[in-house]
């Protein structure tokens, strides 16, 4: 048995296919002609253009916009000035197209994956594969297609990129197995939109692995298993069958309230990061917006956002929504990433530098424009404000003062906004958590933000292997911080949410629940079954299993709790 990481849950068996990279080598070479090389270039990338477009139409017909605008993503970066006029300088000085293209790609490919922020990480996998499909037409190659695979087909490969799972064949593919990958990766993202089992990040799994053999890959625990026997095999065959009765069960959730079993209120909302994702959200029957990451607005633009831009996207959110809550979170970037026109200076600790509602606040008039603009879309539902990385009660008040600055200015101008619009926290560092008390004074919501909670509180990068142990909202120490922020929140009569993966945790729920939180937002596909699992649990019961495991001392007898109870 292999293990890697659970990308997209569920249970696949059939027959593997190992998928080879084409051969993309190539010898650098001068050029005679530059201009004729830049005109091959050109054409190359035109065609990479033009063959993606068909992938992101295939992709919004077959799956949805959300997953759509990942493909779009590509032909923005590679059309993105920053990087075709070095690559046609380097043209123009006589280097061949391969050469520019590779080197170009290389030092943006690095730049993205020096950088801390996970989603900025992600786009180095992007420029990866833009590199792979505009290289494949310099060279006259053909990329791998899994547009046509026989029936239950166990992918393996070394890197399942965006463009690989666009034209994939979903009907006849039972699992995905890779080399490399994480489970925020775009391609991560859509295999889960496409309910395909995958387990990533399995080091030499395609030399291991080979085409014909039996292979079971369980998404849900991260294992992959070859060549089973029989015992093995009928096993994993009922428990795929157990899988696919509860994902029906789940159909009698839709269009239902999110209550516990003793009928408490409580909310199941939806993460996302561009107004192209509302769909996916309300398809799978969000009851609100628990975080909308408004960064993506300045990531894709090639300068600052105007007040007028935001607001059609914030507005475009709110309207969607028909009046449930829409959370907004503030700018939240800083000295680890590298979005040009911000002109942010290199940092030895971008992760505890100047970030977020540190770089906002010290850029009022920047940030006067988005918060105009949010005040402005808050005509048109009911939309939020919450600002991320708050670590004192100073930096609460100061967005709070600046807010109503903005409110004066637009009841001068006529402009009609919600006069009571409320301004939140993400409380997502220890020091935020330690005066949860202090900041729900303050505060007219809380939003938790495991992911990085978890982080600060352990010290621990999630992406460093070294320490991944130590990545768990299951030590004592950041359930504590968890419980003193819901019940903060709770006793000031404020609503508590949480907006990190740590919501859709199955064994967590209990513990939320019986701390007193009231919305639980995710990724859409988690929405069902983290309303199944809601309605399993009546407070009472909650409560008892949280005593229990915060009598625990540490993360491995917390989780052994919470297993036997969910068992």
């Amino acid at each position: 048995m292999y293990k890697g990481v659970n990308a997209s849950e569920g249970i696949g068996i059939g027959t593997v296919m190992v998928a080879v990279d084409p051969d993309l080598s190539f010898e650098p070479h001068a050029v005679s002609d530059p201009a004729a090389e830049k005109e091959r270039y050109q054409a190359a990338l035109a065609v990479f253009c033009e063959k993606t477009q068909a992938q992101a139409d295939h992709m919004r017909e077959a799956v949805g916009e959300a997953e759509s605008e990942i493909m779009l993503g590509h032909i923005m970066l590679a059309q993105d000035p920053g990087m075709t006029d070095q690559i046609t300088s380097m043209i123009e000085g006589g280097t061949c197209a391969e050469q520019a293209l590779a080197e170009t790609s290389g030092m943006f490919e690095n730049m993205f994956l020096s950088m801390d922020d996970e989603m900025f990480r992600l786009r180095a996998a992007d420029i990866a594969d833009i590199r792979t499909g505009i290289l494949a037409e310099l060279l006259g190659k053909e990329v791998i297609d899994l547009s046509v695979l026989p029936k239950d087909t166990v992918i393996a490969v070394h890197d399942l990129t965006p463009s690989m799972t666009a034209t994939i064949d979903k009907a006849h593919v039972a699992g995905i197995v890779t080399e490399t990958g994480g489970r925020t990766s775009h391609s991560a993202i859509i295999a889960r939109a496409l309910e395909i089992p995958a387990v990533l990040s399995i080091p030499n799994i395609c030399s291991e692995l080979s085409g014909g053999m039996t292979c079971i890959v369980d998404g849900t625990h991260g294992h992959v298993i070859a060549d089973p026997d029989a015992a093995v095999l009928q096993d994993y065959t009922e428990r795929a069958r157990k899988l696919a009765e509860e994902k029906a069960s789940l159909g009698a959730f839709r269009g239902k309230e999110t209550l516990t079993q003793d009928g408490v209120k409580k909310i199941a909302g939806a993460n996302i990061g561009s107004p192209a994702d509302v769909d996916a959200a309300l398809a799978n029957d969000a009851e609100a917006i628990g975080l909308f990451r408004s960064e993506f607005l300045f990531m894709d633009a090639k300068e600052l956002p105007s007040e007028e831009e935001q607001f059609q996207a914030y507005r475009s959110v709110a309207s969607s929504l028909k009046g449930a809550p829409v959370i907004i979170r503030t700018l939240d970037v800083g000295g680890d990433k590298a979005i040009p026109y911000l002109n942010m200076q290199e940092e030895e600790n971008p992760f505890m530098g100047y970030r977020a509602v540190r770089y906002c606040l010290d850029n009022a008039d920047q940030y006067k424009v988005q918060l105009r603009a949010l005040l402005r879309a808050s005509a048109f539902g009911d939309v939020k404000i919450m600002v991320p990385l708050v670590t004192c009660v100073e930096e609460i008040r100061a967005v709070k003062d600046l807010v109503e600055v903005c409110k004066e200015e637009l009841r001068a101008e006529g402009v009609s906004f919600n006069e009571d619009i409320e301004v939140g926290i993400m409380m997502e560092t220890p020091a935020a958590a330690n005066i949860a008390d202090l900041l729900a004074c303050e505060s007219d919501f809380f939003s938790i933000g495991t992911n990085d909670l978890t982080g600060y509180t352990m010290a621990a990068d999630r992406g460093n292997d070294r320490v991944g142990y130590l990545y768990s909202w299951y030590y004592p120490s950041v359930l504590r911080s968890i419980k003193f922020i819901i019940e903060s929140g709770v006793e000031a009569g404020i609503m508590v949410g949480m907006c990190g993966e740590a919501a859709a945790d199955p064994l967590l729920v209990p513990l939320l629940i019986a701390w007193g939180m009231e919305e639980f937002s995710m990724s859409a596909p988690s929405i069902l079954r983290t309303r199944k699992t809601i309605s399993l649990w009546s407070v009472a019961d909650a409560k008892k299993l949280a005593d229990e495991a915060l009598a625990c001392a540490t993360a491995g007898e917390v989780k052994a709790v919470l297993e036997a109870a969910a068992r």
